[in-house]
């Protein structure tokens, strides 16, 4: 996997649809063109922060970015404008522990499958060594 190393907030903006306050990766660590590690941190300004932990609709929506990130890397590799999409189907979500304010989380993700617009990926988000939630999505492009 190609390291990349991608911090810059303005940039990690280009690379995703998605704009504030729903921003919920901030790094994208590691790259090729069949999976990634992406990088977040919790902080309490976060619209999907509850007490002080990240809620579940949080991690899924941090997934979905995460591959969304990963899409929009590659189209920005290719000179392409950032493309649209959606959370077609989710999978076999499982949540073992919703992280706290200050944790920085970091997804890898799978591609499985692609075919046309769609794409099959397999997610798991750690806290340090701990998989924290895993499961399934399949994202699609809209045109």
């Amino acid at each position: 996997m190609k390291q990349c190393l991608i911090s810059d907030l303005q940039l990690i903006k280009q690379l995703i649809p998605q704009r504030s306050p729903m921003i919920m990766v901030d790094a994208l660590l590691e790259y090729d063109s069949t999976s990634a590690l992406v990088g977040f941190t919790i902080t309490k300004k976060n619209i999907f922060v509850q007490g002080s932990c990240l809620s579940a609709a949080g991690l899924i929506e941090h997934m979905a970015q995460s591959v969304a990130l990963h899409k929009g890397y590659a189209y920005y590799l290719n000179n392409q404008p950032t493309p649209m999409g959606y959370i077609g189907a989710i999978k076999q979500i499982e949540i073992y522990q919703l992280p706290e304010i200050g944790i920085v989380l970091k997804t890898h993700i799978n591609i499985i499958q692609e075919f046309l617009e769609v794409t099959l990926v397999r997610i798991e988000t750690y806290l340090g060594g701990t998989c924290i939630c895993q499961g399934e999505m399949k994202t699609v492009l809209a045109k």
